[in-house]
């Protein structure tokens, strides 16, 4: 199938994006995130606040070792890692449903530029204080009864547009 060795992983270029996971309460759902982060050949994750952090056995389950190729940093908080990410040069976007939001299919991410991409808790979503000091929201537009998705479901998602938008 011509899949990478993880040295070969490691030293290819990226893409320009790293998932912030705000406060996600599921090891389940944040190894899906490091399994997605490795299926479109992602920067990186940060992991901030109660988020489960690697090595850990939930994580693994679902990541299926992702969790060793894919690279990440923990912060104690979403803030001082959206401080730390801007620093760096991120343009700092939340993946949240909230007034102005741009609709994710209509999002034209620019070739060169950074992407810092905030999903939220499983219940509450991506902290107000964080929304407040990101650049844009992207929401995934949807029409059923439920008006939102699982975090690694939206994950999947708005992270295969962007590499279908501005990856290989």
């Amino acid at each position: 199938m011509g899949r990478l060795s993880v040295e070969e992983f490691k030293a290819m270029e990226k893409l320009p994006v790293v998932a912030v996971l705000d406060n996600v309460r599921s090891a389940g759902n944040v190894g899906a995130f490091f399994r997605t982060a490795d299926a479109f050949g992602m920067e990186s994750l940060a992991l901030c606040g109660i988020t489960a952090r690697p090595p850990q056995k939930e994580i693994h389950k679902t990541a299926l070792g992702a969790e060793l190729t894919v690279a990440w940093r923990g912060f104690d908080d979403t803030l001082q890692a959206v401080a730390t990410l801007r620093e760096e040069g991120y343009k700092i976007v939340a993946v949240e449903q909230v007034e102005g939001s741009v609709k994710l299919g209509e999002f034209c991410p620019e070739r060169g530029v950074k992407y810092a991409l905030v999903f939220g808790n499983e219940v509450e979503g991506v902290a107000q204080e964080v929304v407040d000091i990101c650049d844009l929201a992207l929401e995934i537009p949807q029409v059923g009864t439920k008006h939102s998705l699982n975090v690694s479901v939206t994950g999947g998602v708005v992270l295969w547009e962007m590499f279908n938008k501005i990856g290989r």
